[in-house]
Parts: structure tokens; sequence; C-alpha cells
């Protein structure tokens, strides 16, 4: 025990420097310095650690926090940028890989929609993505390879984020994904049941709701308002990697009206996210739960 703590105590310190040095940087749009503190940080976080971020000192806790909102920030401009370089390119198909977390979201919604498809009783035809960003790999890639019947509404508070969005699916995507692909900004809490009610999954990025009790207030308002029996994919984090996204608390997920299905803990670097899949109780229905199925 005493040898974990001290491995704890090490990486908390070792991360604390990498937010100061974050902290003092003029910009976090991508620049040689940003981009070499950025890799070192997801590769501090990325390996299995025994450091359970509930138990941080309130000043590790609140490093945590800042450092969450930096990444946040950090990652909308990287993929700002890359959205802008494939938009631009010849080939813009081919060149995806140039992005570098390209393969992370290849295998997260690969994942995703195995999990998803042991747990649905049909293919989804509304899928709403809540957070896609100015680069939308993951509802691209479930579009083009695993769900391709369905029609895909991806939202985002940022209008100019959805803009990029939509112009690289445009040169991206065949006739008929771009057809199943529509771009919406709007806040997630200001969406109904007349929207949230039509769709058989939504999926949560992780990166929304970055702030303290976030999380937990967009699942209760999906939780109002999501069709009874749809599906909840919601992105979490484990282990180190809970420096870099917030963590979704199982009973979140289930105060918000949800039955937890599975979770998946990535193991290795084969994808940085954790992921919850859920199923929205009706409201007639009494459930009672059974631990879910955890993997990773």
């Amino acid at each position: 025990m005493e040898a974990q703590n001290q491995e704890v105590a090490i990486l908390v310190e070792k991360i604390s420097g990498l937010h100061a040095a974050i902290s003092k940087l003029p910009s976090l749009s991508p620049s040689p310095e940003v981009d070499t503190l950025f890799t070192e940080l997801v590769a501090m976080c990325v390996p299995s650690s025994p450091v359970d971020v509930t138990k941080l000192s309130p000043e590790a806790q609140e490093m945590r926090e800042e450092l969450i909102c930096l990444c946040s920030t950090a990652e909308g401009h990287l993929e700002a940028h890359y959205s802008d370089i494939l938009t631009a390119s010849d080939s813009p198909l081919d060149d995806l890989h140039r992005f570098p977390y390209y393969e992370n979201y290849v295998n997260l919604s690969k994942l995703e929609h195995g999990l998803l498809a042991r747990h649905a009783t049909a293919a989804p035809a509304r899928v709403a993505f809540i957070g896609s960003g100015p680069l939308p790999l993951s509802s691209l890639f479930l579009a083009m390879n695993h769900l391709r019947g369905a029609r895909f509404d991806n939202y985002d508070r940022c209008g100019v984020a959805n803009g990029r969005a939509r112009r690289l699916v445009g040169v991206v995507a065949d006739e008929d994904v771009c057809s199943r692909m529509a771009f919406r900004t709007a806040d997630i809490t200001d969406l109904a049941a007349a929207e949230l009610g039509a769709y058989d999954v939504v999926f949560l990025a992780a990166l929304v709701g970055v702030a303290s009790g976030e999380k937990a207030t967009a699942i209760a308002h999906l939780g109002r308002h999501m069709a009874d029996g749809a599906a909840l994919v919601v992105r979490s984090a484990h282990g180190a990697r809970a420096f870099l996204y917030p963590v979704v608390e199982l009973d979140d997920v289930r105060r918000g009206g949800f039955e937890v299905l599975a979770v998946h803990h990535p193991t290795g670097d084969e994808v940085f996210n954790s992921f919850i899949v859920a199923r929205k109780i009706p409201h007639t229905e009494i459930s009672t739960y059974a631990a879910p199925a955890i993997s990773g």
C-alpha cells in the first residue's frame, strides 16, 4: 500500500508540473510547445494507474478541474486546426489519419458500437451526438462504418465549430453519409422532448460539461426528455485518464432515470475514454438494478 501511495504521489506531482507549464502558455492553439506538453500529459495519463481522483487532496482536485478545462480548450483548438487542414486537402478522406488521435476515434467508435449492439433490440434509426465539435470523427466513423442506416444529428453549442464540421463532412463523406449527417447549434439543456424524444440513441461526448456538476446536470436533463427505452452512451474516464476528462458517476446515470447496462474501461492505449451504455427507464417500469458488466 505504501508503494502504491508513493506511486500516486509521484504521478500527481508530475501532472501538477505539467499543469503549471500549460497554464503559463500564452495560447493553447497548436504549436511545438503546446503539442509537446499535451503529448507528454497524455503519455503520463494513459498507462494503468492506481490513482483514485476522488481521494485527492483539495489542492489536487482543484488542479485536476483546471487541467480538464485546459484540455477541453486545447482539444477544441486542435480539432479546429485539423478540420481546416483536412477540408483544404486534395484527398481529405485519405488524409484523415494525419489527425494525431485518428486511431483513437476509429477504435472508440468500434468499441462503443459493439457494446451498444449487444444490448439493442434493433438497429437505431435516429442518433444524436452531443458535443460533436469541429472535427466530428466519432459520428462520422459510426455513420460510415457501423450504423449505415441511421440519421445523425450532431449538436454543438458553437456555430463556428458546426460550420467547420459541416464543411469537412461535405468533402470527406459520400452522398449517402452526407445526407444522413446534420449539424445543429444548441445547448443540450435547451433541447426538450420534441427533439430528444426522437432519438433511439444519444451519445454524450467526453468534454460536454467539464465544469463540476455539469455532466450530472446534462444526464438528468436527458433523462427527463429522452424516449423510454432509448439508449445513452456516455464517455467517461478512469484512473489517471481522469486528469484529462471528467468522470461520470454511475449513480448520476441512475439518478438521471437510466438503467446502466454496461461499462467499459480501456486497457493499454487502445482508446482514451471509458464509456457507459445505459437505457432510459420507462416511467411506469419498476426497475431493480443489477451490477453492470464492466470490461477492461
